[in-house]
């Protein structure tokens, strides 16, 4: 079980899906093997040995990125596995080397530095439903 987020292109002023327009269509975030590069030398601690699914492994937790092979990269869908909320800092830093926001697809809304609400409330979710922690 993973918490997904989603890194696209938003306008930094909405906080939240609910405050996009209808209509709205991300730009892309750019071409496929920039976006590689640009993850390769701003993330050294990124494995890409799978282009299509790059991997950061931290102390207590882990984020797979789900990047694809469409050129232009659209978005990168994150799966987050683990605990602590240093990850937060990680998925904000992937934003950032992206020119991306990142989604909370769970609450819908936009990620922020020190906002960990999403994240622990997917934590206490998958404690509860699987019965153990981590």
């Amino acid at each position: 079980m993973s918490w997904d987020v989603l890194l696209m292109r938003a306008p930094a002023e909405v906080s939240g899906m609910d405050d996009l327009p209808r209509d709205f269509a991300p730009h892309p975030i750019g071409s496929l093997p920039d976006a590689l590069g640009r993850l390769e030398s701003e993330l050294p601690e990124v494995d890409l040995s799978d282009p299509e699914w790059g991997v950061i492994e931290g102390p207590i937790w882990s984020i797979e990125l789900n990047i694809g092979r469409e050129d232009p990269l659209e978005a990168v869908m994150l799966h987050v596995r683990g605990g602590g909320d240093d990850v937060l800092t990680v998925i904000l830093r992937i934003g950032q080397v992206l020119g991306c926001r990142a989604l909370d697809t769970s609450t819908g809304d936009f990620l922020a530095e020190g906002r960990t609400e999403g994240w622990r409330a997917f934590q206490q979710y998958r404690d509860r439903v699987t019965n153990k922690p981590g």
